[in-house]
């Protein structure tokens, strides 16, 4: 089958989603026909996901998040305002994706999570099945739990799940622990997370530093307080800051890394717990190489709230308001428990190319009942 990718590119997470099953696709035979990437100011498109496809990448503004002045917080009632202000060019963006679906002729198209690819099938209606992949699906499985923090943002958040997925013959909602049997929701799937091979194939080890990952820069100053407080602590730290110099060493225990991913999943495998928001992608690499993870949800961001909850709940770590380590490690004190929750997760994990096989033979079943 022919597929194209539509990407969100406000987090890295879906943009290492669709590498992977990129890469699934194209040992089983398949091919991936364009890739249409969510673009934004605040985000530079990495080169390492430029790289990875072999077919045409076009790139279209957005709607993306507004944060706050210390670039931590997401401010809800800006970003709803500022994406309403560009609704004319997001409408024309509309029409050039359906020039890109329309030349490439897919069978399939892969949506993660972008909200103008659900729109785009809502509005232009494609011949080609439309799928829709995300661990955000996981919402409509009963055996969610939600983040209470509020019901306007737990209404925007389903809404804007709802809306990404508008239409879609299939939803694919990626978990970190394995549902029970029983049929979830019609037009539902869940499956495991999609880990990237050079995480497989890692050499993990064990050594004497902590990691971090902060994707707005405004969580530095956190990490900073941290390493401060805790000066034996070796603290190893990712962020995309250019105004400093690369690496940046910010206190004799705190070195500050430019976003290297070689470099990172070097790090990722020899840690010995791992700092980070509640982004779902590298919560699921570190649980596969068996790291602890302190989890410290973006401010304003109801999702990762409940991305911190899911995640407590598959044995990945635990959830604070801050970067305290002394919380990561008391849940280090249990390694035993850990292992064993460790292990679970890779079985699960390991049943994905069996997942997407199923997924095709279906889409092309679907089709020849048309035809």
């Amino acid at each position: 089958m022919k597929f194209l990718f539509i990407v969100q590119g406000e987090g890295r997470g879906h943009m290492t989603q669709a590498q992977v099953l990129k890469g699934i696709l194209e040992k089983q035979g398949h091919s991936i026909e364009a890739v249409i990437l969510g673009t934004s100011q605040r985000r530079k498109v990495p080169t390492y996901f430029l790289n990875t496809f072999n077919c045409p990448i076009y790139s279209f503004p957005s709607p993306n998040f507004i944060t706050d002045k210390e670039n931590k917080s997401i401010r809800i009632s800006a970003t709803i305002i500022e994406n309403l202000k560009k609704s004319a060019l997001f409408m024309r963006t509309l029409k050039q994706i359906d020039q890109r679906v329309k030349y490439h002729k897919p069978d399939g198209i892969i949506n993660f999570y972008d909200i103008l690819g659900g729109l785009y099938n809502l509005l232009y209606k494609p011949k080609a099945k439309f799928i829709a992949i995300g661990h955000q699906y996981l919402t409509f499985h009963p055996d969610f739990i939600f983040a209470k923090q509020g019901k306007i943002n737990s209404y925007l958040f389903k809404l804007n799940t709802l809306l990404t997925c508008y239409g879609a013959q299939m939803k694919i909602a990626l978990s970190l622990w394995q549902p029970s049997p029983e049929t979830p929701g019609r037009g539902l799937k869940v499956w495991p997370p999609l880990i990237k091979e050079s995480i497989k194939k890692s050499a993990i080890a064990q050594e004497d530093f902590y990691l971090a990952y902060v994707v707005n820069p405004g969580y530095a100053q956190e990490i900073i307080d941290s390493a401060k407080k805790n000066p034996e602590a070796k603290i190893e730290a990712f962020w995309d800051n250019t105004a400093f110099e690369n690496p940046y060493q910010a206190l004799p225990n705190l070195t500050f890394h430019l976003i290297n991913e070689q470099l990172f999943l070097e790090k990722m495998a020899t840690c010995k717990g791992f700092l980070t928001t509640a982004g779902f992608e590298s919560i699921g690499e570190a649980m596969f190489l068996g790291k602890p993870i302190l989890m410290v949800p973006v401010k304003g961001q109801y999702e990762q709230r409940c991305n911190a909850l899911d995640a407590e709940m598959a044995g990945a770590g635990k959830a604070s308001d801050t970067f305290d380590l002394s919380v990561l490690e008391d849940y280090m004190q249990k390694p035993a428990k850990n292992f064993q929750k460790g292990y679970t997760f890779k079985n699960w994990q390991s049943t994905l190319d069996n997942h997407i096989t199923e997924m095709v033979a279906e889409l092309s079943s679907q089709r020849s009942l048309k035809v």
